[in-house]
This record gives structure tokens, sequence and C-alpha cells, in this order.
């Protein structure tokens, strides 16, 4: 049986995560110990005592969550519970860069972290937006974003399961997508509430910044193949990586295509290691028939080593 581990991003974070296994786990909290040496300030602090605001900041949100999954991660790999295939919604590609053996931790979250701030620097708060379109299928709404565009910037930003595609870009533009897109028949449209217009082109300047710190990064052969947020492709060398990553800024997460090919390759489980299940509620409607298990606290680490060991 295949297992694919899939790594969060953004949204799933929330106040205490990460305490439980780190008092539990010896090696869950040596891989907080890693992340707080390499970052200006106590992220694990953050994660286990900090209040919802302050893990609502992208430039701590990023290092929070990345932090916390790659501990649950390294419990897991300690307890003999390996995957055959990892992937990672948005910021959650990292997590699995580094469970692959791609990135170290530390240098992965001083990465994230600039990412947070370049992401909230490339756009003013206020001047973007990002709303998930529900009932409505790509060529549709990608349709409804040209309509909607009129000289400003919207565009899908994740394609996230069949009927939930997320668009992205100027306000204004996301605004008038959202009539558009309910005229076309959208079933709702839900404002995403986060500090930038992620996934789309006016995150190009952080997209440029950013590279230029991936450069500077050394970056390792995968020991788990990884199937990627741009191009939906497995990779396996440190170029592709580097690459994946510096590409995935500005354009869209293909969560739905990358769910797929992990089906194609015989994947049967699937192990969300994080905080929160959105992952797992996005697989749930691409396909019902797989086993899914989540990953954030001792408790869900004892019950997806007994399903899967």
């Amino acid at each position: 049986m295949k297992i694919a581990f899939v790594f969060p991003g953004q949204g799933g974070q929330y106040a205490g995560m990460g305490r439980e296994v780190a008092e539990k786990f010896p090696t869950a909290r040596a891989a907080f110990d890693d992340a707080d040496a390499a970052l200006d300030f106590c992220i694990s602090r953050l994660c286990f005592e900090g209040s919802e605001e302050d893990l609502k900041l992208t430039e701590n949100t990023q290092p929070a969550i990345l932090a916390t999954s790659v501990a649950l991660f390294r419990v897991l790999e300690e307890k003999g519970v390996r995957p055959h295939f990892v992937a990672g919604h948005s910021l959650g590609e990292y997590s699995a860069f580094v469970a692959a053996g791609a990135l170290n931790l530390g240098e992965a979250a001083a990465l994230v972290r600039r990412r947070g701030r370049y992401m909230q620097e490339a756009v003013p708060v206020g001047v973007g937006a990002v709303v998930a379109l529900l009932g409505l299928d790509l060529p549709a709404v990608q349709a409804v974003c040209e309509r909607a565009a009129d000289g400003q910037i919207v565009s899908p930003a994740n394609l996230n399961s069949p009927g939930q595609i997320v668009i992205a870009g100027n306000r204004e533009a996301v605004d008038r997508a959202v009539t558009l897109a309910k005229e076309a028949g959208a079933r709702r449209a839900i404002p995403i509430q986060v500090s930038a217009p992620f996934h789309c082109a006016l995150l190009k300047p952080a997209e440029e910044r950013l590279s230029v710190d991936l450069d500077s990064c050394s970056f390792s052969e995968l020991r788990y193949p990884l199937v990627t947020n741009v191009d939906a492709e497995i990779i396996r060398s440190a170029a592709d990586a580097r690459s994946a990553l510096k590409r995935q800024v500005s354009r869209p997460v293909r969560w739905q295509e990358t769910v797929q090919r992990l089906l194609d390759e015989g994947v049967r489980s699937f192990v969300e290691v994080g905080p929160g299940k959105v992952l797992l509620g996005l697989i749930r409607s691409i396909d019902k028939s797989v086993t899914m298990l989540n990953v954030e606290d001792e408790k869900s680490v004892e019950n997806a080593v007994k399903a899967l060991l």
C-alpha cells in the first residue's frame, strides 16, 4: 500500500499547535529547537504560547506551520512510518522538501520567514483579495477572470478540487469576478482572510526577491519523490526542487492535479502532517475511497502508526 504525506499551507494554524508533541517526543522538540536557532525570534514559543493574532501574520505563520509540520514528520519517521511520496500545498511544499531531505529545516525556516515578508511587502494590505469560488469548473473561472480583469489582475490561484477554485488579485477585479461568477452559476463565493493575494501575478516582485535567496541555498537530491504545486509533476533532483519553489510564488497551486497524480501512482493512503485537516477535505472530494489520516498531536500520531504499520 503506497502512502503519501501531504503538508498543509496557511490557514490551519492555531494557538498551541505543536506543544503537546514537543512535550511528548524529544524528536519533535529537537525540530523546534532547530527552527528557533535559525530565526531571529523563538518560533516554538509563538506556536505553543502565542496569540492567534500574532500567528496570523504571514511572516510568522509560515515558519510556525513549517516547524510544526516537520516536527510531526520526524516523529512519524522515527516510529517507522515513511512515505512513498510527499507533496505540500503552497507553503506546505517547503515542509515536503524538508521531509524529502532537499532542504534542512533551519534554512527552510529562514527562507519561509523571508517569503512571508516578501509576499506581504509585494502588495499593500487592502489592495489585494482572495476568494474561493464553489461550483464552477476551471474554464468557467478562467473566463470570468478574463472578463473581470479590466486592466487589473485576477486569476485562478488554487485549483483545489472539483468545484473549488480560489481566485486572487486586485480587490476591485476580484469583486467584479465574484459578481460574474455568481451570474455564471457559482454556488458560493467565500472571502479568504489572508494578508496578501498569493499565487497571482501581483506577487511577481516577491518571486524575484525569493529567487535570489533560493539561489544561495544548498539543495540536496530528494529521498522521497515529490509532486510539485506548479507542474503537478514528480521530481527527485535538487535543481528541480529549486526551480519549483521559485516558480511557485506567482503561479497557481495545482492541488487537484497533484492529488490525481499521486492516485495514478498507486497511493491509497494520505496522511496530512501538520495543523488542521484542510487537505484531507480536498482529497475527500477528489476520491472518497482512499484512507485518510491526519497527524497533529500525540493521539493522532498513535492512530497513524497503528493504521500504517
